[in-house]
Formats: C-alpha cells, structure tokens, sequence
C-alpha cells in the first residue's frame, strides 16, 4: 500500500508571472530550516530528490534528515539513498544495458514473474555516438564515407538498439550521426528542471559514460555509474551512496590573453589531483565565475573524472540562463527554469549578496595565473606548460619507463627513420606526430577553442604553412552545430586546408577510434622503434588507448593541435623555434599564428547562434535515411541469435533461482594477474581495435568475420564471448608475473606456462580453481566501463585485491558478485612480500547479516602468510547485492516478489 509522503506539507505552487501556474514543488525554504541555507548547491539537489521521493521504504525521513545536517553528517561517511531524474546512455554501454534488459525479461519469464515490468522508470536518453571510427580523413567526403562504413559493420547494434527503444517504453534513442552524447545532453537533452505531471524538480542524471559530468557546467546534478548500476536505476532502484564531502573551488580573476579554456582545465585537474578529492563533489563559485562562459565551464565539469571527483558543479546563474537562450531553448521553458530555482534556493544571482556556504575544504584559482600548457604523455593530470615542453620532452627521453618516461638511449635519440610515402621520400624521429585530432566532448562543445583552431589554419593558410602529409588530421565535432558556426564563419576551409576536415559526429580519436596510420608511417615506426606522437583535444590519453604505436599521447586545445600538426614535432620551444617557413621565405613562429582573445569572442559572437541549435535539433528528431531504414524485429522479447557475433544472451542468469546464493569467500585461489598502479579500465577491458593475434580475433575468425571486419572491442560490447576474450587484452598492460615483459599475457601458476590470460582463466574454471588479481593504487581509473567488472567476473575472478580503487569501477565490481578489498593503509603486495606464486584464501561468513560494510578481513596464503585487508562493500545495499550475487539478480528477484 503507498505511503503518503511525509513532508507532503511543503508541496508547493509556483505561480507563472505571465499568468496561471507553472506546477507545484516540493519547498526547500518552508522547512525553515536554517541549515538549509548554508548548504553547498549541489547537497541541496540530493536533498530535493530525498524529500520528493521520501516513501519511508527505500528513501525515509532519517535520509533527509542526514542530507540537511550535512555539515556534520559528511565527514561521518553516511549512506543515503538517491534517485535520479534520468538515465544516460551511449550505444557503447547502451547495448550491454539493453542485452541486460532483455535478459532479465527472459529469467522473469522463467522464474514466473511479468516480464513487461523490466522497463525503465525514469526516462533514458540513449545517444549512439561511440561509433564513428576514422577510416577516411583528409577529404570532404570524409563524413559521408565514415558514417556508410559505420552502418555496414554496425548495422545488426544499430537495429537491436532501436528494437529496445520500440520494445522498452521511457526510452528515447538518439541516431548515430547526431553528435557526441555529452555535447547532445548538454546543447539538447539537459532539462535543468523537470515538470513531470505538474510536478517540477531539478534535472539530474546519471550515465554509463565518466564524462557525464559534462551537464554540471548546466547546473544539472550528474555524474557517471557503472552500467550496471545505470540499469537498476533505470528500474527505479534508488542508488546508494555516501553523502559526499564538498570541496569549494573559488575562481578569481580573469584569463589571460591567448589563454584557452582547455589550459584552464588542465590547471584545474592538476590542482584537484593535488587536492584529493576522489569520491567528493567539487562546487565552483567566486566572482570570477563570471568570465566564464558556460562551454568554459562545461570543459571543467567534463574533465570531473581525470581530477577524481564525483562531479564538479556550477550552480545555474545567469550565465547559465543565457545559455539556454543560445541553444534554442523556450522563453516560456527558461521562465518556468529561473522562477523555480529561485523559489527553492538553488539560483545564485551574483548581484545580490552571497550567504556564506559551507564547504568540506576549500581551494581558490586566480584565473590569471593559468599558462598555455598540455597534458601527457601518458596521463590526463600530467601537465605540462607550454614553455617547458621542449625539455620536459627530453627527460621523458632519458627517464625509465614509466608515466614520465621511454628510456631511450642517449645515442638513439637523434636517430632519423627515413622512409617513402606514397613515392616520396620522408623521415621520422622521436617526438614526430602522426596523429593530430580535434576531438572529445571535452573541446568540441566549445566555440570558443573551436573557432580559435580555426582562426590559427587561417593565419597558417595564409602565411603559407602546411601540415606534412603522412599527419593523420582529423575534425570530429560533438554535434552539427559546430559545422554550421565553421561554415557561417567561413573558417571551415581553412581547416579542411591543412587535413582537417569533418570525419564525423562522435567520439573519435579519444576512445581509440583513430583509424589506420598509412602502412609506410607504421612500418618506419616499428622497424625504428620511433616513439611517435600523437596530440589530440582529448581528456584521455592512457597508454594504448589512442593508438597501439603512438607512445606518446598530449591532450591540448584544439588551437594547439593545429599548431602541434604544423609544428610536426612535440619536440619544439614555441617560444624560440619556429614553426616552419612561410611562402616567403621567412621563418614563421607560435606567435604569428597565434589569434587574441579579442579575436576569438568577435567571431564566436558573430557566428554562433541559436537557430543553428534549433535546426541541428530538429533534425535529429527525424533521423536519418539509412537509419530510418532499419527494420527490426517485433515483440517485447528479443529473438537472441546464436550466430551473431555482436548480440549473444550472456550466461548472467542461466542459473538463476529465486532463493539468493548467500555470500561467497574464497578458497585456495590462484592469481590471475599481478598489477602496479594505475591500471584503468582500457587495461582491463581495451574499447578499441582488436588485434590479429588475439583470443578474440581468433574467436571471430573461427566464425567467418574476415580481420577487416573485426570492429572494435567498444562496439561488441552486445557479445560476452568476444569481451571476456578480450579482457587484459590491451596491448601495453604490465603484469608482475611476467617480469617485465610488456603485453597481455600471464603464467598459469600451475604449470608455469605462459599462456593469454583468456586461455589461463579458462584452464583455471577448467580445473575447478578460484583466481583472484593483486593490484595497485586507483585500480579501474579511467572511463567508467562495466565491461571491465563483466569481464574479469566471467573470468573466474572472485576478488581484487589492491591498495586503492576508482569509485565507480569499485561500485562495477559489486554489481557483478566480485568482492573488491583494499590492503591496509601502508602495505602493499609488494611490501608484505607478495609474489602472486602464492594461493590466496579468504573466509566469509555464509550469513550476510554477519558481514559489516568496511570491515577488516585476513587473507592467508599458502606460504603461511597472512594479512588484513578492508573489504569494500561500503553500504548495506551492496552486501544485498553481494547476497543475491549481482545487483541485477537483486532487481529481478525484488521485482517478482513485490505485490502486483
């Protein structure tokens, strides 16, 4: 029976200064409750969600009253539950999820229950945009080719996905072609504030990407989950978390002339790194929030996952407001937006006087001190200024290998690879770029770094500078707005002048999408062992992600990597040296090339305007024809395939029964695997190109796909067979057990041959052995990808043992049964003498009552020694989870046994 909601009392109605109402909402200041008042703006959204949802079963008054006391209830890590207002997805995680839907309406068939309630609760906005792989470059027919090849390999996903948004009701699938997910969510798809049945609330969200963050320069509360936990929440499961701290991020000041938006928030991810703020919430507010514009402040909120926290939120203002206004947005709907955030407190007007709020720990920015800089290369936080490049380049020359470093001989150094391209003849060194990419939702939602790379190819152009040709150059906008504000400008061509044209609408280079380097490129790189470079407007730049033989990846500005592609070279003092030699002879520097920020806001202010939002919008409403096109099957129950190879039923549930496993520990168990730190998710579970010699080449070959159609790992991510064989299959992974050697292979302790970790996990499960994987600091950092919590449980991994995890790959693990623990403070595998020769046990208690979130567990080995660790499942949910063994077995099992 439902409950009445008890804070019903302070249900609200907003009037409409035009006339009429806007709807009723649930009243913040009508509690009168002065803690209210000094909250961070972002608890208040987690506060808002409490109340309105507040059934005293899954969300209850103590939940509250826990958010309203935050001051003091944060640092005491409490659990609240919280509800989202929608679900994110792209068609990467949008097809797991929707194989996963429709796998649990087949166990509720089995198991008795209504299949028809495993639909989604809150609306779902699935984009397909994970999917524009850069086979063709350098032409204008680039877009055009790129998106027929991506239908003819990824037409069978395309189809599935579209039956689920016919098959699943609340769902909203987005074509492919549209742009990238994070830049449609912000341009499109952010509400800001919802009226749903005349009820109005704050938009918030949740998504299967990390970069889901990008809507918190919106003031939209979200952030990325694990797919996993995305699908519960699809149910109307309320997600568990711990009420975060809040770090207070003031901005003073003003940038500095020539001074990007991408080298801001490279200073901003450093600095929070710095900071710590891993599992936090990060709120930016001061006066110098008002020189930036909100495509600034979405590349902050973006790049939330490479600084660590949870999200980094700007509360809505006028800039915000503003914003809406450029993209399109109703007057009337932008109306309804501001009167409803002023009236519940969660509107700041810097012309009024600001209550002090209060913050778990504070940091402040003087925006002037930010310098032009890149980041890499290997990491996101490594930043490097741009006057330092040159000689931060050569100690990672001369440094061993490692995040800062390739160990290259003193005397190799200058070594020159010489070679033909395409008849002609050519040369390469260390430092030389091969892959230069304006790319990622971080840049290219951002006029203003857009238009600015566009103002640097027209200087280029017309001072006669050209890129070398065997440059992979590449343009991916995050959406057709971009190629409308490019070609009102008339910079467009200046662009396509130097190699950069328009490949496509979606993730590209960033995610592994780069496409082939020409054959003789490739050739003088390996046959040299030339550490080449690729410079890409990205926030990830992990090793092996970006291309398996660029070694060095630099995240830049989009200005920058035009720059870089004239250049050539990363191996270059923009200060001192020049970029190359005009048409008249004369040498041409940086800073010829280089526009003010003057003329950068004039062509921003000219060119970009919201009928170009609303047209792009529109469109995409109406598809496109080869999608439209698509025919897909009837019915609510998918028609699985046995001889697909990019749809297959996973084994999740095949022996499911109703009564739950019960907990399970672990016994005499092997290691699979031996990490250091930082290993990601590209390491466990790589989204790019398979390669030829591995288990899950060798499975689609067996299969009839030919090599040229192998596709990516991120677009078979519908088949468990192909991404179990391609877990650790990433080509630069580093495990202990081989001593050095580089690649994805492991021992099989028991006989001591070296086998792929595939085939070692399934000799493993063939002999009835438990493995377990030791591992490092951040283990699972990175994008947030169920795969690589799927792959290791399918695996036979029972548990990962490591000093430190990324939260959502923490949160991944859970889902799927593993049991993540965390070394003691201080103690490591390698400081307790660990080799990973040993076998490992660890008892549980079979009752999950008897287990405590957080408590302190003894592993012991064969050897005789024993240790103590921390088992991280860090709420009660999750050893319900944990109990049923998935949280998605949980969901099915709840749903059978709740009342029809």
């Amino acid at each position: 029976m439902a409950i009445q909601n008890p804070f019903s009392s302070i249900l609200k109605t907003l009037e409409n200064p035009e006339g009429g109402v806007f709807g009723k909402y649930y009243s913040l200041p009508a509690l009168n409750d002065p803690r209210i008042e000094r909250l961070p703006y972002s608890i208040r959204i987690l506060l808002e969600s409490a109340i309105r949802n507040c059934d005293e079963f899954a969300v209850k008054a103590n939940d509250v009253e826990k958010i309203i006391d935050w001051e003091n209830t944060a640092p005491k890590l409490v659990e609240i539950p919280f509800k989202p207002a929608r679900v994110l997805l792209q068609d990467f995680t949008g097809v797991p999820a929707v194989v996963d839907l429709a796998c649990m309406r087949d166990a509720m068939n089995r198991l008795g229950g209504d299949s028809n309630k495993i639909n989604p609760l809150v609306p779902v906005d699935l984009v397909i945009d994970h999917s524009v792989q850069v086979d063709v470059a350098k032409t204008e027919n680039a877009v055009k080719a790129n998106m027929e090849l991506e239908f003819q390999r990824n037409r069978e996903r395309f189809g599935f996905l579209k039956w689920g948004s016919s098959a699943f009701h609340n769902m909203l699938v987005v074509p492919p072609g549209s742009g990238i997910v994070h830049q449609v969510n912000l341009e499109y798809l952010g509400r800001v504030v919802f009226n749903t049945n005349g009820v109005l609330y704050p938009d918030s969200v949740v998504g299967t990407d990390s970069h889901t963050t990008m809507i918190d320069g919106l003031g939209v509360a979200g952030w990325g989950v694990g797919g996993i936990e995305a699908e519960a929440a699809m149910l109307g499961q309320p997600m568990s978390m711990v009420l975060p701290g809040v770090v207070g991020f003031k901005l003073v000041g003003k940038l500095r002339n020539g001074v990007t938006a991408t080298d801001l928030v490279l200073t901003v991810t450093q600095m929070l790194r710095n900071h710590g703020v891993v599992g936090k919430f990060v709120e930016f507010y001061g006066e110098g929030m008002s020189e930036l514009s909100l495509a600034d402040r979405a590349t902050i909120a973006n790049m939330s996952p490479e600084y660590g926290a949870t999200m980094g939120f700007f509360p809505v203002d006028h800039v915000t407001l503003q914003y809406l206004k450029l993209t399109g947005r109703k007057d009337e709907t932008i109306s309804m937006i501001e009167s409803y955030l002023r009236a519940n407190k969660m509107f700041v007007d810097y012309s009024e006087p600001q209550v002090e709020r209060v913050y778990s720990s504070h940091i402040e920015l003087n925006l002037s001190d930010v310098e032009p800089c890149i980041s890499g290369p290997k990491r996101p936080h490594d930043r490097v200024p741009l006057k330092e490049m040159k000689a931060d380049w050569h100690a990672c020359l001369d440094n061993r290998v490692g995040f800062k470093g390739f160990a290259i001989p003193k005397e190799a150094q200058a070594k020159v690879a010489e070679f033909s391209f395409h008849g002609s003849p050519a040369q390469l060194r260390h430092g030389d770029v091969v892959i230069a990419a304006i790319t990622s939702c971080t840049n290219t939602s951002n006029p203003s770094v857009m238009l600015g790379a566009a103002l640097v190819a027209k200087k280029a152009c017309e001072l006669g500078l050209e890129v070398k040709p065997w440059i992979k150059t590449s343009l991916a906008p995050g959406s057709g707005v971009v190629t409308k504000y490019l070609a009102q400008s008339g910079l467009q061509k200046y662009l396509n002048q130097l190699g950069f044209n328009i490949v496509g609408y979606g993730c590209t280079t960033c995610i592994g999408n780069s496409g082939d380097i020409d054959e003789s490129v490739a050739s003088a790189i390996t046959e040299n062992d030339v550490v080449a470079a690729a410079v890409l407007s990205g926030n990830r730049n992990f090793e092996g992600r970006v291309h398996p033989l660029t070694r060095a990846n630099y995240l830049a500005s989009p200005p920058l990597v035009v720059a870089y592609a004239l250049a050539g070279s990363v191996d270059i003092d923009f200060e001192s040296e020049p970029i190359g030699v005009g048409k008249d002879g004369k040498k041409v520097f940086f800073r010829d090339i280089w526009p003010t920020s003057e003329e950068v806001a004039e062509v921003v202010q000219s060119n970009v305007l919201p009928d170009m939002f609303r047209a792009t919008y529109q469109a995409i409403t109406e598809g496109n024809v080869t999608w439209n096109q698509l025919s897909v099957p009837e019915g609510t129950l998918y028609s699985w395939d046995s001889a697909s190879t990019y749809i297959h039923e996973p084994p999740y549930f095949k022996d499911m029964s109703m009564s739950p496993p019960g907990p399970h520990g672990v016994k005499n168990a092997f290691c699979l695997l031996n990490f250091g730190d930082s290993i990601t998710t590209d390491h466990i579970s790589p989204a790019g190109s398979i390669h030829k010699d591995s288990p899950a080449a060798k499975y689609l070959l067996e299969r009839g796909v030919d090599r040229r159609d192998f596709n990516s790992y991120g677009s078979r991510r519908g088949n468990d067979e192909i991404m179990a064989r391609g877990t650790f299959a990433n080509i630069r992974i580093v495990n202990k057990l081989l001593k050095g050697e580089v690649g994805p292979k492991t021992i099989h302790i028991p006989s001591g041959e070296k086998l792929s970790v595939f085939d070692a996990a399934m000799r493993y499960k063939s002999e009835g052995h438990d493995t377990i994987i030791l591992a490092g600091a951040e283990y699972g950092s990175g994008s947030s990808r169920d795969w690589a919590a799927k792959g290791p449980m399918l695996l036979g991994v029972k548990a990962v043992i490591a000093k430190s995890f990324e939260r959502i790959h923490r949160s991944n693990l859970v889902g799927m049964g593993v049991i993540p623990l965390c070394f003691k403070a201080g103690e490591d595998a390698e400081s307790l003498g660990l080799t990973g020769h040993e076998r490992y046990t660890i008892d549980l208690p079979s009752n999950v009552s008897e287990i405590r979130p957080g408590q302190n567990v003894t592993v012991v080995t064969d050897t005789g020694k024993s240790f103590g660790c921390v088992l991280r499942f860090d709420t009660e949910v999750e050893l319900a989870y944990f109990d049923h063994g998935g949280i998605l077995q949980y969901v099915i099992r709840n749903l059978i046994h709740a009342k029809q």
